[in-house]
């Protein structure tokens, strides 16, 4: 005996892997936009194809002629013709939409008209017997006085304004885009503007294109509309006479009726779409919906309703003419101009208002509180009047300050805090070619600059041999010559080293920074950077302040790290750091040396060498027990009291063991003990600043070490 598997033996014979689609997945399909869109499309093919009973067909007409007045209300109340840049789609579709029910009416009237008047169905017997009142000549001359006006006057007209619209817009997009350009290139705009601008104008010039293109479908569907009538009348009498045993008269009056009721039905929707797509089109250049559009611009001359209203009160006492239309349309006319008088009096009154506000004297300033001149820069950079083309629009286009903000990004991202923003002055007590930095109103630096030339230098130190103003590096102090914007394309040829002025100046701005970073981080500022703490560190931020540590003594901690130009960026591990060393000491130099090992694998990876080592610079035995002994006070008050002929000799073997290692092209860090790293340090800033003095307790266990030089 063979069990049978669930399902067996049911009846079913669908195949393993082909499964019709449910009831709920059906519906889930067809509420998708793109699916339904794509069934209507669908259907109206269908339509074209198969026969229609007259009941769909009276509801397809009914959507037909809604549809069509959808559209024209759409194009009434929009703003501007992008925001229906979608009709040349609609059209196509509403027109298919009307051919497909001219066939398929067409099929119902030449095969069941003899039946009578409703064989195609109730809406086109309605329109032919209200239209024609029973007399079909009439309903013949309705319907070819409204192809007629479809044909001749509103789609022809519109097709004529869409192709010298889309030619007209074609012709102008390179002076538009230039235009754009113009404007960004001078500041006036931003880039995500004139981005946007941008797509406006390819979507218009694509708009009135396609504009062009749908107004030749209005055209075909008047054509095909007389054709389909003709086919119908004829084709009818034809089909009554000779194979439903009908006489002429019979045929006529039957087949007329439903052929002028269908071409009414079809013409009318017709009609509807071809005014939305001349008023679409005729709506190019002007603003707001169509009607506030057109009652601001009529009514915006008063004289002119007047004359109406008086030409309206002529013609109302003329004889034979009814005296109460013309009458009440002079009336309601004369109205109108003298509410738009007095409302163009108002504008005038607001006007000369607003011109003579604009054109008085502005008001003495105010005196400024005492207090504003107590508030200082934090960074500020002046600028002789011979430098100002580097941060004027007109002739630098911001180049300076888009290299300021690189900086402060660049030094966010490194050193882990903003600094704050780097204000520009220019300084007419400076020579025209000098810059001043100042840190808190303070000169930190100063240089020299020349606009139209560049600096060059030699990198491997030696003179340069391209005529120019010689001249130093106000960074790093190297020799350097300014040269001609001409010679810059040979120096460059010579392999020196080419800068532009501004680079010069944010270079020297960046390593003054670095050098007094820890002067600009406020309190502050440290306050800001706790705050911003992923919220999993805010409970421990929490536990620490202000119960075992203030604000004020992480401050002095992140202070001591960014004058060794160590990056708070990690500022999780330095609070975890804090939390383990808070409990033994209170000291900022004791907190400050536990935070640096904890950022051992940060502060070894800033000084890898290229061959992946990290090279040293060590002390003798003899050294370290000499600083060690030099260390006077007890605890926390210990300092060092070294006799200056031994600080002096440790200065010079110093200098001449980095000295050697820059001839081998190594850049080592030097390496103490972390008992004697704090004192080593405050020695060596004094004439080697930028040299790093590490702890054993900073070196990370994975990273791979290299002593190139003992001293």
């Amino acid at each position: 005996m063979t069990d049978v598997p669930d399902g067996a033996g049911t009846g079913s014979s669908v195949p393993l892997g082909l499964r019709l689609p449910t009831l709920e997945e059906l519906r889930g399909a067809l509420m998708r936009g793109d699916v339904a869109f794509a069934v209507g499309v669908m259907a109206i093919l269908v339509v074209l194809i198969l026969p229609l009973p007259s009941i769909l067909l009276d509801f397809f007409l009914a959507v037909s002629i809604i549809f069509s007045i959808l559209i024209l209300m759409t194009a009434l109340f929009i703003q501007a013709p992008l925001e229906f840049s979608s009709f040349p789609t609609v059209l196509l579709i509403a027109t298919m939409l009307r051919l497909a029910l001219n066939l398929a009416s067409t099929r119902l009237i030449l095969s069941h008209g003899h039946e009578g008047t409703a064989a195609a169905g109730h809406v086109i017997q309605a329109f032919g017997n209200f239209v024609m009142g029973g007399n079909f000549v009439i309903g013949i001359i309705v319907f070819a006085i409204l192809v007629i006006v479809n044909f001749v006057v509103i789609t022809k007209g519109s097709g004529r304004i869409a192709e010298v619209a889309a030619r007209f817009t074609l012709d102008a997009m390179p002076g538009k885009q230039m235009a754009i350009d113009a404007d960004l290139s001078a500041g006036l705009i931003k880039e995500t503007e004139a981005r946007e601008r941008r797509k406006n104008l390819e979507q218009e010039s694509a708009f009135f294109g396609a504009m062009d293109g749908a107004s030749k479908f209005v055209r075909g569907d008047a054509v095909a509309g007389l054709l389909i009538t003709f086919i119908n009348v004829l084709g009818g009498i034809v089909i009554g006479t000779l194979q439903m045993d009908l006489t002429i008269a019979e045929a006529g009056h039957s087949y007329t009726i439903l052929t002028v009721g269908d071409g009414l039905v079809s013409q009318i929707p017709a009609l509807i779409v071809s005014t939305a797509a001349g008023l679409l089109v005729s709506k190019a250049g002007v603003s707001g919906a169509a009607d506030k559009a057109l009652v601001t611009q009529l009514s915006g001359y008063p004289t002119a309703l007047g004359m109406s209203a008086a030409a309206m009160g002529v013609l109302s006492i003329l004889p034979g003419l009814p005296f109460l239309p013309f009458a009440t349309l002079a009336a309601g006319a004369g109205v109108l101009a003298v509410v738009a008088r007095r409302q163009l009096a108002q504008k005038k009154v607001v006007a000369a208002m607003e011109k003579a506000a604009a054109d008085a004297p502005p008001p003495p300033p105010a005196e400024e509180p005492i207090q504003t001149a107590l508030k200082m820069d934090d960074l500020r950079v002046e600028l002789g009047y011979g430098l100002l083309p580097l941060i004027n629009q007109e002739n630098g286009g911001e180049k300076l300050s888009d290299q300021i903000k690189a900086l402060r990004r660049q030094i966010a991202s490194e050193m882990g805090f903003v600094m704050p923003p780097v204000r520009l002055l220019d300084n007419v007590q400076l020579p025209a070619n000098e810059y001043v930095i100042k840190i808190k109103e303070v000169d930190a630096g100063r240089g020299t600059l020349f606009p139209n030339q560049f600096m060059v230098m030699d990198p491997m130190g030696g003179k340069v041999a391209i005529p120019g103003t010689q001249t130093t590096e106000p960074t790093f102090g190297l020799a350097a010559t300014w040269v001609e914007a001409r010679l810059r394309e040979e120096a460059a040829i010579r392999g020196y080293t080419v800068v532009d002025p501004a680079t010069v100046l944010s270079t020297h701005l960046s390593e003054t920074l670095k050098n007094n970073m820890q002067e600009i981080l406020s309190y502050g500022d440290v306050k800001k950077l706790l705050a911003d703490l992923p919220a999993d560190q805010a409970k421990l931020v929490d536990d620490l302040v202000p119960g075992q540590i203030t604000i004020s003594g992480i401050q002095r901690v992140l202070q001591s790290l960014l004058a060794e130009r160590v990056s708070i960026r990690d500022l999780s591990t330095i609070m975890e750091g804090l939390a383990e060393a808070v409990g033994h000491s209170r000291s900022t130099q004791m907190l400050t040396e536990h935070v640096r090992a904890r950022l051992a694998r940060q502060i070894c990876a800033g000084h890898i060498a290229p061959g992946g080592y990290l090279p040293l610079v060590t002390l003798s035995p003899a050294w370290e027990q000499a600083f060690i002994e030099a260390l006077v006070g007890d605890g926390e008050e210990k300092r060092l009291a070294m006799a200056p002929s031994k600080l002096q000799e440790f200065v010079v073997l110093v200098r001449d063991g980095f000295e050697e290692c820059a001839r081998r092209g190594e850049l080592p860090v030097l390496m103490t003990s972390p008992m004697i790293r704090p004192y080593v340090r405050s020695i060596v800033e004094r004439f080697r600043a930028h040299t790093t003095v590490m702890s054993q307790a900073e070196v990370h266990p994975r990273v791979r070490l290299k002593t190139v030089y003992s001293i």
